[in-house]
């Protein structure tokens, strides 16, 4: 009985719910939470802050009723929350093993090791790690033998620990297999909130992008279609109770589509599992996925079949990371990719009538004032976007995409911006990320932050520079009513799905304007290194056009708005106006580092 029902173990999910107003269904913890009731020992609870949870209820729940083992999922934004909880931990007269994931953790382990001797860092996913710390806490294995951690390792001949001899253990052999299937505690509560149901079907990523740090996340491994019909079943015995939400999962994979010579049958076995189960759904994956420029005509036949099959098998949008349309800017990124080939699968998939949302990377820290413009005339083209042709074989749209004619007749006129998540997105330099280092080499990094876990850092151009400040003030001026649209968008069908997708517009429309008329003012300025009193000059003549901008979007929105709350229910519709209503008495710029780095 005792190993049946001991550790008590309290696995948490911390959130700024002023940031991210609508919650996403916490895959971490659950994840962690299925390896670990696997194993048939202790007791496991779970709580997360999106969903009604605050930092002092936690607080409180450690203090009087202390877990045996309290594990902690910590991204981007975070490192107060953590801070907090972690000291109240300690400070305990009896502190429970602490074990600390997410991909905040990751890039400050060392930092996290130093404040917190005793803290086990989760190096990875953290399936393998809690299972282990599970028979390390029975006195079944020795500190050293828990899979995939950090730790401060033992002085020579002492048992105690000892900070500065920081160690870290292999790697667990990843297995999407048994690691990818979250439980579903949490599933109720998310949906009540009018949240977002996720899922995975892969973990990891197939590239060496420079600026994201691969340590924590490994290297792609795919779930079997086999291996889903079950949990699907039973997340859609929850949706039968929400019958207002729209019936979309959220795949939340860095690359649904994978390698190997069975990826195509793999992916349309995926769709049809999910479809069968009563989902549409959503995903995410590499552009090259569909077009190379080391593959024939058959590859992208093949390849243009498949998507239009994932449609018909319920897809319903795809995430596609481009990051740039400027071949300099992407080798520098280490994208492997070109803007020829990004132009031409962006026109592939729009004939093909796959859904597509795009991130792009609008300011880098390296990037010259000629990258800057060409990327303003990328976003704004109009020979991207495609009309949708199911009535032309696949082969025909392979072959016209790179006609000039064909493109011109199918063209909808539609600029791109339209199509990217978040707009005016500067590069984030990640602690330990191949960027960071060249950025470093350059002699532009500077401080440390580790609630964001990256490092500040000057832009080779200042006039860039500036522009990326004013910029982020703009994204995070509009950070909460835009993400609220998007969450709306993603539990909404129909002609509310597609009034909210419009709403959104008016928000990129809006930032597009304002990149083009900070360039035309930054272009004025000398390239020279300048003053403090220059850039000040500069940031006020861009804060007149951010203060202009917004003021001529106050009536749109609210138009806007009022027209989508018109086809909404009664309760999205509350909820859309509260946020309208905080967007439109803000009346200052303020940084609130509210990133969103998976892109969902």
């Amino acid at each position: 009985m005792y190993r049946l029902s001991r550790p008590i173990v309290l696995l948490t999910a911390l959130y700024h719910p002023e940031h991210f107003p609508l919650p996403r269904f916490p895959l971490g913890i659950s994840d962690v939470a299925r390896a670990a009731r696997s194993t048939l020992v202790g007791t496991v609870d779970l709580a997360d802050m999106q969903l009604g949870v605050t930092l002092s209820d936690l607080v409180r729940r450690v203090s009087e009723d202390t877990p045996d083992v309290l594990g902690i999922s910590a991204t981007f934004g975070q490192h107060d929350l953590m801070a907090e909880l972690l000291d109240s931990a300690y400070g305990l007269p009896q502190p429970p093993l602490v074990i600390a994931g997410g991909s905040l953790t990751a890039r400050n382990e060392r930092l996290l090791l130093e404040t917190y001797p005793n803290l086990l860092i989760a190096r990875g996913a953290g399936e393998a790690p809690m299972r282990d710390v599970l028979a390390h806490w029975h006195g079944d294995m020795r500190l050293k033998e828990i899979q995939g951690i950090g730790y401060n390792g033992a002085a020579r001949g002492e048992g105690t620990l000892s900070i500065g001899r920081r160690r870290h253990t292999a790697k667990p052999v990843s297995s999407a297999q048994t690691s990818i299937l979250p439980e579903l505690d949490l599933l109720p509560a998310t949906l009540d909130r009018h949240g977002v149901a996720q899922l995975e079907a892969s973990r990891g990523c197939m590239n060496f992008c420079s600026f994201c740090p691969r340590g924590h996340k490994g290297q792609w491994t795919g779930g079997v279609p086999e291996a889903f019909p079950w949990i699907l079943r039973e997340m859609s015995a929850v949706f039968d109770r929400y019958p207002g939400i729209s019936r979309t999962l959220y795949l939340v994979d860095e690359e649904f589509i994978g390698r190997g010579a069975d990826a195509v049958s793999r992916a349309l076995e995926m769709a049809s599992v999910m479809q069968g189960a009563g989902f549409a759904w959503e995903t995410s994956c590499r552009i090259d996925q569909v077009v190379r420029t080391d593959r024939d005509q058959s590859w992208h036949v093949e390849r243009a079949a498949m998507w239009r099959s994932l449609v018909e098998r319920g897809l319903r949008r795809c995430l596609f990371g481009v990051e740039s349309g400027v071949d300099s800017i992407l080798e520098r990124f280490n994208k492997e990719t070109e803007g020829a080939q990004n132009a031409l699968a962006i026109r592939t998939l729009s004939a093909l009538g796959v859904p597509t949302r795009f991130t792009y990377i609008t300011f880098d820290h390296l990037m010259t004032f000629e990258e800057l413009e060409s990327t303003y005339a990328y976003q704004g083209r109009t020979d991207l976007f495609l009309r949708p042709l199911p009535h032309l074989r696949v082969e025909e749209i392979v072959e016209g995409v790179r006609d000039p004619d064909f493109v011109a007749t199918a063209s909808t006129g539609r600029a791109f911006h339209t199509g990217i998540s978040y707009m005016l997105v500067s590069m984030e330099c990640l602690i330990g990320a191949a960027y960071t280092k060249q950025v470093e080499k350059a002699g532009l990094t500077g401080a440390t932050r580790p609630s964001m876990g990256r490092q500040d850092a000057e832009f080779a151009d200042w006039r860039i520079g500036v522009c990326s400040e004013w910029a982020q003030l703009w994204v995070d001026r509009n950070f909460a009513l835009d993400y609220t649209l998007k969450s709306l968008e993603k539990i909404l069908d129909g002609e509310p799905r597609r009034n909210v997708r419009g709403a959104r517009v008016v928000l990129k429309d809006a930032a597009y304007g304002v990149l083009g008329e900070m360039i035309r003012m930054a272009r004025s300025e000398s390239p020279a290194a300048s003053s403090a009193a220059q850039r000040a000059a500069l940031g006020e003549r861009m804060r007149g056009v951010l203060d202009s901008e917004i003021e001529a979007q106050r009536d749109r929105m609210a138009t806007t708005v009022r027209g989508v709350s018109g086809v909404l229910s009664a309760e999205h519709a509350r909820m859309l106006e509260r946020e309208h209503g905080r967007w439109a008495k803000a009346r200052d710029w303020q940084l609130i580092n509210a990133a969103d780095p998976c892109g969902t």
